[in-house]
């Protein structure tokens, strides 16, 4: 193939993809994308100060906004610390917390933030990829990690991270500076940040103040931090370009059409069916009681929260024109494969490959997920039970509620009743699951109050005890130990034939369609996401939702007072009555963007064209569910809560003025604000359910 053929190829490829995807490493970000199409200028300085006024804490992210380490974050990122520093006396996830001093800020242990300060290209010290994955390969591709980290981090002093980037076509160390003293300044009302709760949650229109302030310290004093976002002045308006930056978590988009069909017709629905289920039980288990529905509650938050997820996903699969598109994006790129003379066309094969060896295992999925990927949603006794019998590391922390767990394993034996009955790939008898030993010809529910109420696994001891002999282990008589035994071996029989079929197949191929695109593409293309920190650009958009209901581009403060009784999850806290009279109701509380945003982006700081603050990202709408396998514009939205907002509510219904001092931010009248806030949104006023 030659040069320029492959350029007419790239660019041909490239008109499949939206304006504004991406999630760019900061050393590879698009600048001329973004001013042949924007008109705007991002310079290095740019990048470099929005890098190190960003941090990153754990899975979530931060915000540097002011030189003395003071930090921006989501309420629901420090929500373990707010719940841990609470007392009989104060419960600062239901009242809030503001220390007005620095004497009064509290450290929040177990809390650490770092900030990407280096990244250096050290592909040339890894192997050559080559087209099929060795183990031999991988291994020694760990072993070169595990001695640059450790090398790095020997010789700066500094937290060192290896990101392994397009399967294995490059690599890069990163560095971290590390402050492992956070200590917490600011937290509204857990109402009022997680407004609509799970009702409202990865949807828009939203109204949560999901915010929190914290103090980086070094040495016991505030960390002196001359990069750092200035709170923007400006008003937010429709069509405003905006950087994003966080750690998204992984993305699949290098998957192929054949892979997004199985997710579609199998692994998907199926993930559904079973949530479905649980939530059903779930709901007959709280009607009986009030007590029920209390120890239901936290269970019932989670599954929903993950049937909303998985069904978002599903519903954006069903959009043919989602998957068509990906279909003519592999059909291009294999063709250009095929047409590069040093591949030939036996490198276009892997698209083959891993369509035959998803139509193949498509029958398996349902017992994987059942007997493997997934045994008994919600049932924190199997959890334990099967680590102690695979020789893994326990979670000590697990809450045992004995009548949930009847539940959730009563579900589970139905399941595997149904699927040692009619579970083969052609709805024959699963012969390995065995069921007689389990049911003891019992019902699932008889059965499952036997194996819970004969356990001691709640017993800490008892835990210790058989983890460490495994002699007692092996001849437990403990009810759940016994029902993890009797599964194993068909869980390591579908175990295995996953790792054969699938994982093989994933490994080889993902990696070879990574190599391509980045042979044809190379840094003008940007990576899949791996939990390593990304920059991303958008513009603030309204949408039209599934629905066909025009959602604005930003959410007022209005919307958090005419939620139906004012009760629920729509309850607005007493100071934020009090203070009604006095907020500039149109002041936008949350908005939307096209920004390339993932999971891992919690916190993360949004600026504008002259990097200042004009948002923290919090989540995003139902539609960019999807986007995990192919990204567009067309109604998936991230959403942000708004400064204007996080400074209206500071200042009208907290009283933070020290707060607001060490932003930049002066107290305005009534007035004043009603004046410079004089615009409308649209779409603010209809009635919501």
């Amino acid at each position: 193939m030659t040069w320029s053929h492959r350029i007419l190829i790239s660019f041909s490829i490239a008109s499949l993809s939206f304006a504004d995807e991406g999630m760019w490493l900061f050393n590879r970000f698009p600048i001329d994308t973004v001013k042949q199409k924007y008109a705007t200028a991002v310079s290095p300085e740019f990048l470099d100060n929005l890098r190190l006024a960003t941090v990153r804490m754990g899975g979530s992210g931060g915000a540097i906004v002011s030189p003395a380490g003071l930090l921006l974050t989501n309420e629901h990122v420090v929500a373990a610390c707010l719940a841990a520093l609470s007392t009989g006396a104060n419960d600062y996830l239901q009242d809030g917390f503001y220390a007005a001093s620095p004497a009064e800020e509290k450290r929040c242990s177990g809390i650490e933030a770092k900030v990407l300060i280096g990244m250096e290209d050290v592909t040339a010290k890894f192997p050559v990829p080559q087209k099929k994955v060795a183990a031999s390969q991988a291994s020694e591709r760990e072993t070169v990690i595990a001695g640059l980290e450790k090398e790095c981090a020997a010789h700066a002093g500094e937290t060192c991270e290896v990101v392994n980037l397009f399967s294995g076509s490059r690599f890069e160390l990163n560095r971290y500076k590390r402050y492992t003293d956070v200590r917490l300044v600011f937290a509204p009302e857990q109402q009022v940040a997680f407004f609509g709760r799970e009702r409202d949650s990865i949807t828009y229109l939203r109204y949560g103040l999901d915010v929190a302030f914290a103090r980086l310290y070094e040495d016991g004093k505030p960390a002196v931090t001359p990069h750092f976002l200035k709170w923007s002045n400006e008003d937010l308006k429709e069509g405003d370009l905006v950087f994003a930056t966080g750690n998204p978590r992984t993305t699949v988009r290098e998957t192929t059409a054949a892979q997004l069909t199985f997710y579609r017709d199998t692994l998907l629905p199926l993930q559904l069916a079973r949530l479905a289920k649980r939530i059903a039980a779930l709901g007959e288990f709280s009607a009986k009681s009030e007590e029920n529905q209390r120890r239901a509650d936290p269970q019932r938050v989670v599954f929903l929260e993950e049937y909303k997820s998985v069904a978002g996903k599903l519903i954006g699969l069903r959009d043919d024109r989602l998957v068509l598109r990906k279909t003519v994006f592999d059909g291009k790129i294999r063709r250009a494969v095929e047409a590069d003379t040093k591949l030939g066309n036996d490198a276009g094969k892997v698209w083959d490959q891993v369509a035959t060896a998803y139509k193949n295992w498509a029958p398996s999925e349902r017992a994987y997920q059942i007997l493997e990927a997934e045994p008994a949603p919600g049932s924190n006794l199997f959890r334990l039970a099967r680590a102690l019998v695979r020789g893994q590391k326990i979670d000590a922390n697990l809450d045992i509620d004995e009548p949930l767990e009847i539940a959730f394993l009563t579900q589970y034996l139905e399941e595997l009743k149904d699927l040692a009955e009619h579970g083969g790939p052609r709805g024959e008898k699963d012969k390995e699951i065995k069921l007689k030993e389990i049911l003891g010809g019992q019902t699932p529910q008889a059965a499952s109050e036997a194996f819970v109420r004969s356990s001691h696994l709640q017993n800490a001891r008892d835990r210790r005890q058989l983890s460490a002999n495994p002699d007692a282990l092996a001849n437990s008589e403990d009810g759940m130990i016994r029902l993890a035994q009797l599964l194993e071996p068909a869980a390591q029989r579908i175990r295995k034939k996953h790792e054969e079929a699938i994982l093989a197949v994933d490994a080889s191929a993902a990696a070879q369609i990574a190599q391509y695109r980045y042979r044809l593409f190379g840094d003008a293309e940007y990576p899949d996401a791996t939990g390593a920190p990304r920059v991303e650009f958008g513009v603030l958009k309204s949408y039209t939702d599934r629905a066909g209901v025009n959602e604005p581009y930003a959410a007022t403060f209005s919307g958090m007072f005419y939620r139906r009784n004012n009760q629920g999850p729509y309850q607005v806290p007493d100071r934020w009555i009090q203070a009604k009279l006095s907020l500039n109701e149109v002041t936008p509380l949350d908005f939307v963007s096209t920004c390339d945003i993932g999971g891992g982006e919690d916190g993360a700081p949004t600026v504008n064209r002259v990097g200042e603050l004009v948002g923290i990202e919090f989540d995003g709408n139902l539609e960019s569910l999807p986007n995990t396998y192919l990204y567009t514009d067309d109604q998936a939205r991230a959403v942000h809560v708004a400064t204007e907002g996080i400074a209206e509510a500071l200042e009208k219904v907290y009283r933070a003025n020290g707060l607001l001092k060490e932003l930049g931010l002066g107290v305005t009248s009534t007035a004043q604000s009603a004046a410079r806030d004089g615009r409308q949104i649209s779409s603010q006023t209809h009635p919501l359910h």
